[in-house]
């Protein structure tokens, strides 16, 4: 079932957005060579705690599968998403995902960046660069009258003519009372197929991007998401607003402006 928000019911949502803005700016700002996934977990837990909001990440899963340990998801090189924050150390050259959400009164946000670690190579700044991009260029498409086919074309057209693949077994999502609602937003399709974008959906558009082919396996922990050969991935996400007058980014950074052109 779909549910279409209301101005007050989204305001509250862009609350939740702007915490979840500010965890991953302070985790961004504490990346570097020898800090751990855990430290970044810890870093984003007292953001929370300072804002009095709840995390929709820490326990999710039961009973399907065992409760998400983290209140982000860490994610470096080859892991695509879900990745479990802990005591790895991250090194020199690396790419980090984080993912982190947020809980005020009951309604959700939810966002991703991709974090360089240190000096990267060329190839991997690239392939940031092209995931940022193409998220921008979906919340562009993701326009009232249009449809939900759009906005994965316009990932897909750019992506691949990039050279790069674009991960098709997890998409992007509704969201607003729970974290994961309907519709699916595949970050791939053909244009004007699918659902079409009504003024009020509110949508999390979440672009995996690889280095090499497309498919993924999930490790042992049940969680933590990876590339089937290996390659490098990136993850950026934004919650945003369908409105008459465009798309409303409701996880921009405070100060920042939440409309999309």
């Amino acid at each position: 079932m779909i549910t279409l928000k209301t101005p007050q019911e989204t305001a509250k949502m862009r609350e939740a957005g702007r915490i979840v803005a500010e965890m991953l700016a302070a985790c961004r700002a504490a990346v570097r060579p020898g800090v751990t996934t855990g430290e970044l977990d810890r870093i984003a837990a007292d953001v929370l705690k300072r804002h009095g909001a709840a995390s929709n990440f820490k326990g999710y899963g039961v009973p399907v599968l065992p409760p998400f340990p983290g209140v982000i998801c860490t994610s470096v090189n080859e892991q695509v998403v879900h990745g479990i924050p802990g005591k790895r150390r991250l090194r020199e050259g690396e790419i980090v995902s984080i993912d982190a959400g947020a809980i005020v009164d009951g309604w959700h946000a939810d966002a991703a960046v991709t974090v360089p670690v240190g000096e990267v190579s060329p190839q991997a700044a690239h392939l940031m660069a092209v995931t940022e991009e193409a998220l921008g260029r979906a919340i562009g498409a993701a326009v009232v009258g249009k449809r939900l086919g759009d906005i994965g074309a316009a990932v897909q057209r750019f992506v691949e003519g990039q050279g790069f693949s674009i991960v098709r077994n997890y998409v992007g999502h509704g969201i607003g009372r729970a974290m994961h609602e309907e519709p699916q937003v595949p970050n791939y399709g053909a244009p004007e197929r699918g659902l079409q974008i009504k003024e009020g959906l509110c949508i999390a558009i979440e672009p995996m991007v690889n280095i090499g082919r497309p498919e993924t396996k999930t490790l042992a922990d049940q969680w933590t998401v990876v590339t089937a050969d290996g390659s490098l991935s990136a993850h950026f996400e934004h919650t945003l607003w369908c409105t008459a007058a465009g798309p409303v980014v409701l996880t921009a950074p405070e100060g920042q402006a939440a409309a999309a052109a």
